[in-house]
């Protein structure tokens, strides 16, 4: 090999790596906390950038094909969605969780439920993210993201796999009632093991010129696979869009690579999701109207919403 095939193969590498950073940018883990215009102005850049400004990534995990990922479990949030921990990790085993789901609520429709996942289902699983995410911080003395009666389940859906997360799961998002911000948490679960946490606040009426749909940076990992697999996604795939809604805000559209679904409202957030067959290179396009059917917000004119894919 020449110096400058070289050379280009190291470019080639780096090229990729910083594309993997940005697909998991949304690893994110924001003061307790903050304040205000220091949050604001920080939400502002991480949503033209879909960066996180002052991110804490505290997980390293092992990739396929010399690439590395970074994740997180921390409260407050963080994303591992993808990658499994490695064995050098520091996370501690994912306890068992019991037979018995603690608590958490219903869904507010029957729509937000796929793949034949039922709630009893989702509801251990979101009891097994929080034990796994418990068995982190017990060092650390932090009382991590709470019990399952604090949350509502928002969406369960099948996950697919890819080549930086093998092998099909289940992803359950949920929302945590009793906190002040109204935290939601997504995880993982592949065969009985959570393999990553993803945490993200309602942000919305902190930026001036927010829309009434807010679409959160952090649930891309719902509808797009590894950038690894950019052009060759596994199809069909499973997508789910997740996010808030304004009370103005009466119907929620969202098409994705030909598909297309009518979203869930529940209480403040928007659910959608259909199955991909074609590969794509542009995200979910969103539409939000009002009670008189006037188109309110579209996507395509977010200055915040990132339309196309890392």
């Amino acid at each position: 090999m020449s110096d400058e095939e070289q050379r280009q193969g190291e470019r080639d590498f780096e090229e990729q790596l910083r594309e993997l950073l940005a697909e998991d940018a949304y690893t994110i883990r924001p003061s307790p906390a903050p304040y205000p215009a220091i949050r604001r102005q920080g939400l502002v850049e991480r949503r033209r950038r879909v960066a996180a400004a002052g991110a804490a990534l505290v997980t390293l995990a092992a990739m396929p094909v010399g690439a590395y990922a970074l994740g997180g479990g921390g409260r407050g949030g963080s994303t591992a969605t993808n990658p499994t921990p490695s064995a050098s990790a520091t996370r501690a085993p994912s306890p068992t969780p019991s037979a018995t789901p603690s608590g958490p609520a219903r869904p507010g429709t029957a729509r937000q439920l796929f793949d034949g996942i039922t709630f009893e289902q989702a509801a251990v699983g979101l009891e097994n993210c929080l034990a796994y995410d418990a068995g982190g911080l017990q060092a650390s003395g932090d009382p991590g993201r709470g019990t399952a009666d604090d949350y509502r389940i928002l969406l369960a859906m099948r996950s697919t796999g890819d080549s930086n997360a093998p092998g099909d799961g289940m992803f359950v998002v949920a929302v945590q009632e009793k906190s002040a911000d109204r935290t939601s948490l997504m995880c993982r679960i592949n065969d009985g093991q959570t393999e990553g946490i993803s945490g993200f606040s309602d942000d919305t009426g902190l930026i001036e010129d927010e829309g009434p749909v807010y679409v959160n940076p952090n649930a891309g990992k719902l509808y797009q696979q590894s950038v690894i697999d950019r052009g060759n996604w596994k199809l069909p795939f499973r997508w789910g869009v997740v996010g808030m809604v304004k009370p103005s805000v009466a119907e929620v559209t969202v098409s994705y690579g030909g598909s297309s679904s009518e979203a869930a409202l529940d209480d403040g957030f928007f659910v959608a999701s259909g199955e991909l067959n074609q590969q794509v290179t542009v995200a979910p396009h969103i539409k939000g109207y009002d009670v008189g059917g006037k188109l309110v917000y579209d996507s395509d004119g977010d200055k915040y919403y990132q339309r196309t894919l890392p």
